[in-house]
């Protein structure tokens, strides 16, 4: 029986450690997730997905702030950590605490993308294809040896959502074929090309205001990439406009960043043709389709760029 200390955060992760708890020949000793933190708009205190999982499975969870001076006795003994989506640097010294390491699945396929935001990153930046990544852990940033990589292709209208699914769909598989083999010494990880390396960074709102002097491809692909958090976002009459639906449209009409409506749809024009929004949010309003917002604000025209 392999014994796994389980590191995540995310509803992602805990799709991992709840396949990871079905699989015969290994047992959970426990599993680090980050604190519960305030959410939404009304700051609820909220637990991570990865402890309302660990809580159903009944396993001991620690939650710790930050792991600089995490007392080492206090974590359960384990023969290997797996890590996913967890979101804290883990120090060296306790990556040292498993005869076996640490494994951790990254969602891109390394070198390439290192960092917070491989998934965003590439559909923001129109990639065609990603994978995942089964790498061991070490004290840089996502620059240690791998194990395996598989590959996957992008589809047009992938967003961070439905790409997370996939690419956690297809790690599973093969997490579990090399933990079995890694702890068994039947497979020897190979060092990353370091030259070949690019990072991605952390992502804030800001990131997602939307130039409309950009073709409607490259703001499409924003869309991609920032969906669900943080969004695309753009002005109108001072108060900021958040785009919840949008496609690319080949028609034109006006300036760059003019709004024009055509047989009801609505549509903003960018460098090379125009963006239909077909659901969208107003500073201190809710979410409603097109035809209600451009219905309720009947001199909705002009120009979403900045003033």
């Amino acid at each position: 029986m392999t014994s796994i200390l389980y590191f995540g955060t995310s509803g992602a992760s805990a799709t991992v450690l709840e396949a990871l708890a079905r699989t015969q020949g290994f047992s959970i000793s426990g599993v680090v997730t980050q604190p519960d933190r305030a959410v939404g708009r009304g700051q609820t205190v909220t637990p991570s997905p990865v402890k309302v999982a660990a809580e159903k499975l009944g396993l001991p969870v620690l939650c710790p702030e930050n792991l600089k001076d995490f007392p080492l006795e206090t974590l359960p003994s384990a023969d290997i950590f797996v890590v996913y989506a967890y979101g804290l640097i883990i120090p060296q010294v306790i990556l040292d605490c498993t005869p076996h390491g640490a494994l951790n699945i990254h969602p891109s396929l390394l070198p390439k993308y290192r960092g917070p935001t491989p998934i965003q990153s590439t559909l923001m930046n129109g990639e065609t294809e990603t994978g995942t990544s089964i790498m061991l852990l070490d004290a840089k940033m996502d620059h240690g040896p791998i194990f395996k990589q598989m590959r996957l292709a992008i589809d047009q209208n992938d967003t961070t959502a439905t790409l997370t699914e996939k690419l956690t769909t297809l790690a599973i598989p093969a997490l579990v074929q090399v933990i079995s083999d890694w702890t068994e010494k039947k497979i020897v990880p190979q060092a990353q090309d370091d030259a070949q390396a690019t990072v991605c960074n952390i992502l804030t709102r800001d990131d997602g205001e939307i130039d409309w002097e950009k073709t409607n491809t490259e703001i499409y692909n924003l869309y991609r990439g920032l969906m669900p958090w943080p969004g695309i976002w753009t002005t109108w009459n001072g108060k900021r406009l958040k785009l919840l639906s949008i496609t690319p449209s080949p028609i034109r009409g006006g300036m760059m960043g003019g709004v024009f409506t055509q047989n009801n749809h609505l549509y903003v024009a960018t460098a090379d043709a125009s963006i239909e929004i077909t659901e969208l949010q107003l500073e201190g309003r809710k979410p409603m389709s097109a035809k209600v917002f451009c219905n309720g604000y009947k001199k909705f025209s002009g120009s979403v760029l900045p003033s």
